[in-house]
């Protein structure tokens, strides 16, 4: 994957009317291929009623893996335009169906690109969607005399501390993305003239949700 990515977190559902059609979007995170056709026939049968049920997912850090269906929909009026949507947001790992209630009028091959697409939108716009980036946690251990310099740099810098724990040492527990790694170093070894301990983590994923600090896979 690259340093930064986006997911969706949690998915959402949104609602479009045109011409007396209702189109609904569910749309759901999925880890893989299974899961997506799962979730697929899930819809399926809680809209056994509608008209269609056409699907869209893509899976893959690089978006590797691409499928749609129109579902009975004119061909290329449904499915790849919502699978261009999910492509043109950069998004991967997520899948959305949008199922559509017939209201009577024809909407033309336009029409129809025009509905569903708007759908997966407004279905992504309900949903919740984060940046995922990569980085490490780090323990930083110094003495009584060092930790305001610490404490101080932190803030300037926008570095999350996760936790602080006081003995005869001070242990700050940091969040450090992958791209800041080598400049966050040098900083803190600077700042506390080297006797500032490092330790550093294991690789993980982290996003940012309605403000709050997530851990992600």
């Amino acid at each position: 994957m690259t340093e930064s990515d986006r997911i969706v977190y949690e998915g959402g559902m949104g609602e479009i009317t045109e011409k007396k059609s209702r189109f609904l979007a569910t749309v759901m995170p999925v880890k893989t291929e299974e899961e997506a056709l799962r979730f697929i026939e899930a819809m399926r049968k809680k809209y056994w009623d509608a008209s269609h049920n056409c699907y869209a997912y893509t899976l893959g850090d690089r978006q590797e893996i691409c499928r749609a269906s129109d579902d009975g929909e004119p061909a290329q009026t449904a499915g790849r335009p919502m699978l261009d949507v999910l492509l043109g947001e950069h998004l991967h790992d997520v899948c959305v169906v949008v199922t559509r209630y017939f209201g009577g009028t024809l909407l033309g091959t336009g029409g129809l690109v025009r509905a569903y697409s708007a759908a997966v939108k407004e279905g992504l716009a309900q949903s919740t969607i984060v940046e995922r980036r990569e980085g490490r946690k780090w323990q930083l251990l110094t003495d009584y005399n060092g930790i305001g310099k610490i404490q101080y740099l932190l803030a300037k810098e926008g570095l999350r501390t996760l936790n602080t724990t006081y003995t005869d040492v001070v242990t700050v527990e940091i969040l450090v993305p992958t791209e800041r790694n080598e400049q966050t170093r040098k900083q803190l070894t600077e700042a506390t003239n080297g006797r500032c301990q490092i330790v550093e983590g294991e690789l993980l994923f982290f996003g940012e949700a309605a403000g709050e600090l997530v851990f992600l896979e």
